[in-house]
C-alpha cells in the first residue's frame, strides 16, 4: 500500500466525489466523521513522534522562524496579489481570504512526511500557527476588507482543533508508545488506509455543499490552483535563506502551501447571510488543496532533491 499510495489516494478522493454526488443527503453525517477520522489518523502519524525529538524541535529556532515568515508574511503577499483577481463579491471575497491566511495545523503532518519533509518539526511549530493565525487573521481582514469583518474571528474553532485534531491524539499516541513498542508499530501500518478513509470522508462530505454555487466557485479555483503553485518556489526560497536542511525545506514547503479549511468553516459558517457563498469557497479550496496535496507527495522531493540542502550548523 505504501509503494502505491499515491494512486490510492486519487482512487479515495474519486469515491468521495463518486458517493458526494450520488447520495448528497449523506453529507452531514459524514462531516460529523471529518474529526474524528483525521483525529486517527494524527494519532497514528504521532506514534512515529518520540516525545524528546518534539521537545528539541521546539529549540529550532531558524526553522520556526521559516514557518512564521512563510505563513504570516509571504502568503499575505501572495494573497493580496490574488485578491485583485478575485470576483467582485463580498460573500466571495471573505471565503478566500478566511481560508487562504490561515496555515493548516492537521494533515499538513501527514502528507509533508509522506514527502520526507520534517513533520515533526512542523508539529512542534503547530502552537505558534494557530497562536499567530488568531491574532492575525482580524488584522489581515480589516487590511482587505475593512471594519466591518475583522471581528468575526473566534477563538473556540481554533482551540478546539489544537484540542482534539493535535493535544488528544499527541497525548495518546505518547502513552501508547511507553505502554507497547509492538502495537505502537502495529498501529504506524494503518496509516495509508486511514489517509484514504479521510480522503473519502471530506471530499463526500463537501461535494454536497458546492450545489447551487458552481457559478460563485468556478472564478476562484484559478485562484486556488495558482497559489498552490507560486507557494513551494517561494517556501523554497524562504527556507534557502534561513540555510535549511532538505527536510526541513521541503516542511516550510508544505506549510506554506497547506491551509486551515476544516477550522475555519465553522467561522465561515456562521457569517450573516449575505455570506452565505463564503462556506463554498472554503470547501472548494479543501478540495483543490487535497488533489493538491497528493500531487506535492511527488512534486516536493523533485523540487528539493537531497543534493539541494544546506546543512543545519
Amino acid at each position: 500500500m505504501e509503494h502505491h499510495q499515491v494512486a490510492i489516494y486519487l482512487g479515495a478522493m474519486a469515491v468521495g466525489g463518486i458517493l458526494g454526488w450520488l447520495a448528497p443527503s449523506a453529507g452531514p453525517g459524514l462531516e460529523h466523521l471529518i474529526n474524528p477520522t483525521l483525529g486517527a489518523l494524527l494519532f497514528v502519524t504521532f506514534l512515529q513522534v518520540p516525545a524528546a525529538e518534539l521537545l528539541r524541535s521546539l529549540r529550532d529556532g531558524r526553522f520556526l522562524a521559516a514557518v512564521l515568515v512563510v505563513n504570516f508574511a509571504v502568503v499575505p503577499v501572495v494573497v493580496a496579489a490574488l485578491f485583485a483577481f478575485l470576483p467582485d463579491d463580498q460573500a466571495v471575497r471573505v471565503g478566500v481570504l478566511l481560508v487562504l491566511l490561515c496555515p493548516c495545523v492537521d494533515y499538513v503532518i501527514v502528507f509533508s512526511g509522506l514527502a520526507g519533509a520534517a513533520n515533526r518539526r512542523l508539529l512542534a511549530a503547530t502552537p505558534l500557527l494557530l497562536i499567530g493565525q488568531m491574532l492575525l487573521l482580524p488584522v489581515f481582514l480589516y487590511l482587505f476588507m475593512g471594519s466591518e469583518l475583522a471581528d468575526i474571528v473566534e477563538v473556540g474553532p481554533f482551540l478546539r482543533a489544537f484540542l482534539f485534531l493535535i493535544g488528544i491524539p499527541l497525548a495518546l499516541a505518547w502513552t501508547v508508545q511507553r505502554q507497547s513498542q509492538r502495537v505502537s508499530e502495529a498501529a504506524t501500518t494503518t496509516m495509508v488506509p486511514l489517509m484514504a478513509l479521510t480522503l473519502i470522508t471530506v471530499v463526500a462530505s463537501q461535494i454536497p455543499k458546492l450545489d447551487g454555487n458552481l457559478t460563485d466557485v468556478a472564478p476562484v479555483v484559478p485562484c486556488y490552483v495558482v497559489f498552490l503553485l507560486v507557494i513551494p518556489v517561494l517556501g523554497f526560497l524562504v527556507a534557502r535563506l534561513f540555510r535549511l536542511d532538505v527536510p526541513s525545506t521541503r516542511a516550510v514547503v508544505f506549510t506554506g502551501a497547506t491551509r486551515n479549511s476544516l477550522v475555519v468553516l465553522p467561522l465561515a459558517l456562521a457569517l450573516p447571510e449575505r455570506y452565505a457563498a463564503a462556506s463554498a469557497m472554503v470547501v472548494t479550496q479543501t478540495l483543490v488543496e487535497v488533489m493538491g496535496m497528493v500531487i506535492y507527495v511527488r512534486v516536493v522531493p523533485w523540487l528539493v532533491p537531497e543534493r539541494e540542502g544546506v546543512p543545519n550548523s
